[in-house]
Protein backbone atom coordinates (compact mmCIF):
# COMPACT_ATOMS: atom_id res chain seq x y z
CA UNK A 1 0.00 0.00 0.00
CA UNK A 2 1.03 3.64 -1.02
CA UNK A 3 2.66 6.17 2.04
CA UNK A 4 3.20 9.24 0.08
CA UNK A 5 3.94 12.47 2.14
CA UNK A 6 3.37 15.60 0.89
CA UNK A 7 5.10 18.79 2.29
CA UNK A 8 5.81 22.40 2.12
CA UNK A 9 8.93 22.47 -0.05
CA UNK A 10 10.53 25.21 0.87
CA UNK A 11 9.43 25.59 4.63
CA UNK A 12 12.57 24.94 7.20
CA UNK A 13 10.07 23.46 9.98
CA UNK A 14 8.65 20.52 6.53
CA UNK A 15 12.34 19.99 5.36
CA UNK A 16 13.67 19.16 9.22
CA UNK A 17 10.53 16.94 9.79
CA UNK A 18 11.15 15.49 6.36
CA UNK A 19 14.42 14.50 7.31
CA UNK A 20 13.37 13.27 10.76
CA UNK A 21 10.88 11.17 9.39
CA UNK A 22 13.12 9.53 7.46
CA UNK A 23 15.65 8.57 10.12
CA UNK A 24 12.76 7.29 11.88
CA UNK A 25 11.04 5.30 9.20
CA UNK A 26 13.00 1.98 9.63
CA UNK A 27 10.98 0.25 7.07
CA UNK A 28 11.10 2.74 4.34
CA UNK A 29 7.89 2.67 4.19
CA UNK A 30 7.04 6.75 3.00
CA UNK A 31 8.05 8.03 0.00
CA UNK A 32 7.43 11.83 0.03
CA UNK A 33 6.90 14.80 -2.72
CA UNK A 34 7.29 18.61 -2.19
CA UNK A 35 3.63 20.43 -2.88
CA UNK A 36 5.94 22.59 -5.47
CA UNK A 37 6.38 19.42 -7.76
CA UNK A 38 4.40 18.03 -10.48
CA UNK A 39 4.22 14.65 -8.87
CA UNK A 40 2.00 16.30 -5.86
CA UNK A 41 -0.24 18.28 -8.63
CA UNK A 42 -0.77 14.81 -10.34
CA UNK A 43 -1.55 13.46 -6.67
CA UNK A 44 -3.57 15.69 -5.46
CA UNK A 45 -5.95 16.14 -8.89
CA UNK A 46 -6.54 11.83 -7.81
CA UNK A 47 -8.65 13.64 -4.93
CA UNK A 48 -9.81 16.20 -6.73
CA UNK A 49 -7.47 18.88 -4.78
CA UNK A 50 -6.11 22.06 -5.70
CA UNK A 51 -2.28 21.82 -5.96
CA UNK A 52 -1.75 25.28 -4.39
CA UNK A 53 -2.96 24.29 -0.64
CA UNK A 54 0.52 24.47 0.87
CA UNK A 55 -0.87 25.13 4.37
CA UNK A 56 -0.78 21.25 5.50
CA UNK A 57 0.91 18.26 5.56
CA UNK A 58 -0.84 15.65 3.22
CA UNK A 59 -0.83 11.78 4.35
CA UNK A 60 -1.88 9.44 1.21
CA UNK A 61 -2.21 5.81 2.55
CA UNK A 62 -3.42 3.98 -0.03
CA UNK A 63 -7.08 5.37 -1.57
CA UNK A 64 -6.98 8.09 1.88
CA UNK A 65 -6.07 11.21 2.17
CA UNK A 66 -5.35 12.91 5.51
CA UNK A 67 -4.70 16.50 6.48
CA UNK A 68 -3.12 18.48 9.04
CA UNK A 69 -2.97 16.79 12.50
CA UNK A 70 -4.57 13.59 11.16
CA UNK A 71 -1.96 13.19 8.68
CA UNK A 72 1.00 14.18 10.98
CA UNK A 73 -0.35 11.18 13.95
CA UNK A 74 -0.97 8.80 11.07
CA UNK A 75 2.62 9.08 9.91
CA UNK A 76 4.01 8.55 13.70
CA UNK A 77 2.22 5.74 14.17
CA UNK A 78 4.30 4.05 11.46
CA UNK A 79 7.74 5.48 13.02
CA UNK A 80 9.96 3.54 15.47
CA UNK A 81 9.03 4.01 18.87
CA UNK A 82 9.27 6.13 20.96
CA UNK A 83 7.70 8.58 18.19
CA UNK A 84 4.81 6.11 17.14
CA UNK A 85 2.86 6.36 20.61
CA UNK A 86 2.80 9.72 19.85
CA UNK A 87 -0.58 8.05 17.41
CA UNK A 88 -2.77 8.23 20.75
CA UNK A 89 -3.16 11.85 20.55
CA UNK A 90 -5.59 10.72 17.62
CA UNK A 91 -8.39 10.25 20.72
CA UNK A 92 -8.13 14.49 20.77
CA UNK A 93 -11.34 15.56 18.78
CA UNK A 94 -9.84 16.29 15.30
CA UNK A 95 -10.91 20.46 15.53
CA UNK A 96 -8.74 20.66 18.89
CA UNK A 97 -5.91 19.00 17.52
CA UNK A 98 -6.38 21.21 14.48
CA UNK A 99 -6.28 24.52 15.97
CA UNK A 100 -3.04 23.80 17.77
CA UNK A 101 -1.66 22.67 13.93
CA UNK A 102 -3.15 25.75 12.26
CA UNK A 103 -1.26 28.04 14.49
CA UNK A 104 1.86 26.34 13.77
CA UNK A 105 1.38 26.22 10.01
CA UNK A 106 0.51 29.78 9.97
CA UNK A 107 3.85 30.79 12.06
CA UNK A 108 6.17 28.15 10.14
CA UNK A 109 8.11 30.73 8.33
CA UNK A 110 7.88 33.62 10.73
CA UNK A 111 9.35 31.14 13.67
CA UNK A 112 11.40 28.10 11.11
CA UNK A 113 12.43 30.27 8.01
CA UNK A 114 12.24 29.58 4.34
CA UNK A 115 14.24 28.68 1.76
CA UNK A 116 14.28 30.24 -1.52
CA UNK A 117 14.22 26.69 -3.60
CA UNK A 118 13.16 23.15 -2.25
CA UNK A 119 15.49 20.99 -0.41
CA UNK A 120 17.85 18.88 -2.76
CA UNK A 121 18.18 15.43 -1.46
CA UNK A 122 21.32 13.55 -0.59
CA UNK A 123 21.69 10.31 -3.26
CA UNK A 124 20.48 8.05 -0.77
CA UNK A 125 17.21 10.24 0.14
CA UNK A 126 16.87 10.36 -3.31
CA UNK A 127 15.35 7.47 -4.41
CA UNK A 128 12.42 8.08 -1.35
CA UNK A 129 11.58 11.16 -3.55
CA UNK A 130 8.89 10.84 -6.54
CA UNK A 131 9.50 12.77 -8.95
Amino acid sequence: MRKIILFDGVCNLCNQSVQFIIKHDQHSLFSFASLQSEASTRLLAEFNLPSNQLDSVIYIEGKQLYTESTAALKIAKHLKSPWKFAYVFIIVPTPLRNFFYKIIAKNRYKWFGKQSACMIPTPDMKKRFID
